[in-house]
C-alpha cells in the first residue's frame, strides 16, 4: 500500500491492468457455489445420463452461426472426463461447451467481467468450469466476440462495429441457444433446466437474459450486477472530476471510514463492525471528520475541498440540480474487494500499486472506454471526459443505454415461464454502486406487483465489497438456493454467509431477502448465524 503522502495519481490502475481485473469480476465473487449441495432439496449432482454419440462427432455440428467448431474428448483430471467443444460464432464470438461423460441433465453458464474478451482457459474460468463439471452440469462460456488482450477496453468496435451488440447482449444469447442444441445432439435429449451465475458485468448479462431472452434460463443469479452501465459511466466521470480536483489518499479514506463506523455501526442496535443499511447513516464528511487548518493537509484531517469531493462521491452525479445516479454508500470508503486477489485495493480509489504515471482507477477506465468507443457512433478514441457537461450531455448516452443497460423492470415473460431470479449485492461495494440493485428491485416490484418475491428476490450483504471480500460475511451458495427454487418451488427465505480469515470461518450471518434485515436474538455469540433472524426493518 502506498505511504500516506502519495496521492491518487500515484496509486491508480493502468488501463491494461484494469481490463484484467475487471475480467476477474465474471467470477461469482467469493460465493461458495454448490457448498450447500448436501442440504439441497434436489440432488443436482446425481449424474446418470450418458452421451449417445462420440465426442468427435460434434465437430460436424451445423448452424447458420457456426464459423468454426472443434470437439475433443478430455480425460479425467482436475475435472471429470468430458467432451470439450470450442469454436467461433459469427462474426468472432469464441465459445466453449463442456459436456460431462456423466450428466445431471442441467446446463450452467457463466458470464464476463468489464468489457469481456477473456480467454476460455483463463485460470478463474477453468476453476468455475471444473466445479460445474464435478457436479454433473453441462457448462458454457463465451468471450462475447473479441480478445481483450488484442483489443483492450472498448476498442474492439474499431475492427467491427457489430461487436458492440455482441458484447451488449447477442453473444450470450447465441451461446446459450447453441449450447442447448449441442447438448441435445450429444445426449439425445433436451436440457431439463438451465442456470446462469455470474457477477458484475456478468450480473448485467444475467439480467439482460431475463429481460430480453426469458426462455434461455430457468434460474439466474446476478451477483453485484452492473444494472445501469451508462448511469455508472456518468457517475464514474463525476467521481473522477471530484477526486482529481481534490485528491484523497488511502490514509484519508481510512480516516473517513473510521468516523463513519463510529457514527453508524450501532444504528441497527448492535455494535459489530457492520452497517446493515447504510441508507440510514447520516454522515457528513465536513461535519463528522476533523477539518484541516488553513494551508494544512495531514492524514488525520480533511481539507474543505477533500470533504466536498467525498460528499460528491456519496451523493452521485447531479444534473440540473437533480440526482441522476446513486453514489457510493457510507461504510465503503476503504473496504477491500477480492477483485484484487483479496489483499489489494482501497475503497473508491480501487488502488493497486502502479508504476505508470497515467494509470487510472478501474471504474473510470470503464467509463472512459464506454465514452470513447461504445457511446459515440462512430467511436471517438480521443474523447476527453473533461468536456462532458452533466447538465447538457446526458442524451449522448441514450442509444447505448437501449443496447447495454439492464434496467428494464418488466419481467412478466420470464416469470410466466417459471423463471427465478436472485440478485446479491454488497452494501460496501466500492466499484459498482449497490443502490443499482436496490433501485432495480424496487422498480421491478412496482412493475410486476407486490408478489414479485414469488419469482425475484434481492439479498443485500452488509460489509461485502464487489463480488465478495470486504469486512462482512461474503461467502454463500446462491446456486443451491436457485436450484431448490426452480425445481422444488422453495424460495430462499435466507442464505447463510460466512466470513473467512486465514482459512478460518470467523463469522456467519443470514443474508435476508430485501427489505428484511438480520436482527440479533439477544442470546449467544454475534458471530453465529443461528442467533439472528430475518425481520422487517
Amino acid at each position: 500500500m502506498p505511504h500516506t503522502g502519495e496521492t491518487l495519481s500515484r496509486t491508480l490502475l493502468s488501463v491494461g491492468t484494469a481490463a484484467l481485473v475487471w475480467a476477474a469480476a465474471a467470477m461469482p465473487g467469493r460465493a461458495q457455489d454448490f457448498a450447500d449441495l448436501k442440504s439441497a432439496l434436489v440432488d443436482y449432482s446425481k449424474a446418470d445420463l450418458e452421451p449417445r454419440k462420440a465426442c468427435e462427432a460434434l465437430a460436424q455440428f451445423k448452424s447458420k452461426d457456426i464459423v468454426r467448431i472443434l470437439a475433443n474428448p478430455m480425460p479425467a483430471g482436475e475435472a471429470p472426463a468430458h467432451c470439450r467443444v470450442t469454436g467461433l460464432l459469427s462474426p468472432e464470438i469464441a465459445f466453449e461447451v463442456s459436456l460431462p461423460a456423466r450428466w445431471n441433465g442441467r446446463f450452467y453458464m457463466i458470464g464476463n467481467g468489464g468489457f469481456a474478451g477473456e480467454a476460455m482457459d483463463a485460470a478463474n474460468r477453468v476453476e468455475q468450469r471444473n466445479a460445474a463439471l464435478r457436479v454433473g452440469f453441462a457448462f458454457a462460456q463465451t468471450n462475447t466476440g473479441h480478445d481483450a488482450i488484442k483489443e483492450p477496453g472498448g476498442s474492439f468496435v474499431m475492427s467491427n462495429p457489430e461487436k458492440a451488440i455482441d458484447y451488449a447482449y447477442r453473444a450470450v444469447h447465441l451461446t446459450a441457444t447453441t449450447t442447448k442444441e449441442i447438448a441435445r445432439q450429444y445426449y439425445g435429449r433436451a436440457i431439463s433446466h438451465s442456470y446462469w451465475n455470474s457477477c458484475s458485468n456478468g450480473g448485467r448479462q444475467g439480467l439482460i437474459e431475463a429481460q430480453r431472452f426469458p426462455g434461455d434460463f430457468d434460474g439466474i443469479i446476478a451477483a453485484s450486477p452492473w444494472v445501469d452501465q451508462t448511469g455508472f459511466t456518468v457517475g464514474a466521470m463525476w467521481n473522477q472530476k471530484a477526486l482529481t480536483q481534490a485528491p484523497v489518499t488511502p490514509a484519508k479514506l481510512a480516516l473517513v471510514a473510521g468516523k463513519v463506523m463510529e457514527k453508524c455501526d450501532a444504528l441497527d442496535g448492535l455494535k459489530d463492525g457492520l452497517i446493515d443499511d447504510p441508507r440510514k447513516c447520516d454522515f457528513d464528511p465536513a461535519r463528522d471528520v476533523p477539518a484541516c487548518s488553513a494551508g494544512a493537509d495531514r492524514p488525520d484531517c480533511l481539507t474543505a475541498a477533500q470533504a466536498d469531493a467525498i460528499a460528491k462521491v456519496y451523493s452521485g452525479p447531479l444534473s440540473n440540480g437533480k440526482p441522476f445516479f446513486p453514489g457510493f454508500m457510507p461504510g465503503s470508503e476503504a473496504v477491500t474487494s477480492n477483485l484484487f486477489g483479496g489483499g489489494s485495493g482501497s475503497g473508491w480509489l480501487n488502488v493497486m500499486v502502479a508504476t505508470q504515471p497515467s494509470a487510472k482507477p478501474a471504474d473510470f477506465n470503464l467509463a472512459e472506454g464506454t465514452m470513447r468507443y461504445l457511446v459515440p457512433r462512430p467511436p471517438q478514441p480521443d474523447y476527453d471526459y473533461q468536456t462532458f457537461d452533466f447538465d447538457r450531455d446526458l442524451h449522448l448516452l441514450n442509444y447505448w443505454s437501449t443496447q447495454a443497460d439492464a434496467k428494464n423492470p418488466s419481467l412478466s415473460k420470464f416469470r410466466k415461464r417459471g423463471g427465478k431470479l436472485i440478485i446479491t449485492y454488497g452494501w460496501a461495494d466500492t466499484i459498482l454502486q449497490p443502490m443499482m440493485g436496490v433501485n432495480y428491485y424496487e422498480a421491478a416490484v412496482a412493475k410486476n406487483g407486490e408478489d414479485t418475491p414469488e419469482f425475484f428476490r434481492l439479498f443485500m450483504a452488509p460489509g461485502m465489497a464487489h463480488c465478495g471480500g470486504g469486512i462482512g460475511p461474503d461467502r454463500h451458495d446462491s446456486v443451491t438456493a436457485v436450484v431448490d427454487w426452480v425445481e422444488k418451488g422453495k424460495a430462499p427465505d435466507s442464505m447463510v454467509a460466512s466470513r473467512v480469515v486465514n482459512n478460518q470461518v470467523v463469522r456467519t450471518r443470514p443474508l435476508c431477502p430485501f427489505p428484511q434485515v438480520a436482527r440479533y436474538s439477544g442470546q449467544g455469540t454475534i458471530d453465529e448465524a443461528a442467533n439472528f433472524r430475518c425481520v422487517e426493518p
